[in-house]
Parts: C-alpha cells; sequence; structure tokens
C-alpha cells in the first residue's frame, strides 16, 4: 500500500469539514484540524482547505515527519497502522506505542536492548525493529501491530471514561479499528 493510498483512505474517512461542539480541537476539514493547518501555513477558512494540501500535510507531518516512511522500508503494513494512529492520536503517541511494544517483547532484553520510549522515529528505535523483524520474522510484523492497536484502543477508552464528551467520538474512534 502507497502513502498516496493511505493518505486517500484517511481522506475519504474523515470527510470534508467539521466543527463538532464536542471537538476540542475546533474545526477540522478532511481530518486536519485548524491549528495544524495554521501551522503549516495554511491561513484560509477551514471550510474551504483544498484537499491537495490536507494530503500534502498528511505526507510531511504525519508520514516523512513522523519517520514512518522509514518503518514502512522494514514493515510496511506497521507503517500503515503507525500513520492512521498519528493522525488520530498524534505522531508522538504512535511513536511511543512501538517503542513501548519493543520494550515488552525484547525478552527482559535477550534480543535487543530496552529503547527510550522518546515518542521519535530515530536509529534507536529502527535498530530494535529491525532486530525484532530479524528473530520474529513476519508474524513479527503482525505482533507489532496488534500491540499498537491495543494500546491505541485503551487509549480511547480512557480518554471517553476522563471526558464524557468524547464518547461522541468513541464508537467511530473504534469502529475505524476493525475496518
Amino acid at each position: 500500500m502507497t502513502i498516496q493510498t493511505l493518505i486517500d483512505d484517511v481522506i475519504d474517512r474523515e470527510g470534508g469539514y467539521v466543527d463538532h461542539p464536542a471537538d476540542r480541537g475546533g474545526p477540522t476539514c478532511w481530518g486536519i484540524s485548524v491549528a495544524v493547518a495554521r501551522a503549516n501555513g495554511y491561513h484560509g477558512a477551514m471550510r474551504d482547505l483544498p484537499r491537495a494540501i490536507a494530503a500534502a500535510i498528511y505526507e510531511r507531518v504525519y508520514w516523512r515527519g513522523a519517520g514512518f516512511d522509514k518503518i514502512a522500508e522494514r514493515a510496511p503494513a506497521l507503517a500503515a497502522e503507525l500513520f492512521d494512529t498519528g493522525v488520530n492520536m498524534g505522531t508522538a503517541t504512535a511513536a511511543r506505542f512501538l517503542q513501548r511494544a519493543l520494550n515488552a517483547l525484547n525478552r527482559n532484553g535477550r534480543d535487543y536492548a530496552d529503547i527510550a520510549a522518546d515518542q521519535r522515529i530515530g536509529a534507536a528505535t529502527l535498530a530494535a525493529l529491525d532486530a525484532f523483524l530479524a528473530i520474529r520474522g513476519p508474524a513479527g510484523e503482525r505482533v507489532l501491530i496488534k500491540a499498537v492497536d491495543a494500546l491505541q484502543g485503551e487509549r480511547y477508552l480512557a480518554l471517553a471514561e476522563r471526558r464524557p464528551a468524547d464518547e461522541a467520538f468513541l464508537y467511530g474512534w473504534l469502529a475505524a479499528r476493525v475496518a
């Protein structure tokens, strides 16, 4: 699956302009929040955000900027999961989920040393991923995807429990995970 396909899928799922009263992030268009749009140079009305600009932001910020393109070279399905998680929860959270999973699956440091859960895809995270995949093979990628997905689901539930207004989004968040 290419990054363009991933971006098209996210944009199609997120839809056009939305300004839900329970969304603390304010107006979004194509899933891009007003804060992210402004930080990336778009200053027009959110309802007018061109799809092409949203797609460029997704690729620059949520794919290359997050380092998920480097994950895709090793584990494309895992990179797709991290991209989706990053879009919904922030790329730092997605990176931390991967780092936590790699640490929990290194057999108490016998396979490779623990890495810092510093929320960035850097050389140490990539080295740990390479070691994990070399030892666990193709099944390892599926296990990491399940671990990241489990962490994401737990976080969605915790958000809804802490802030009842987020229950308005919970079903949609979780439904996207089973697609």
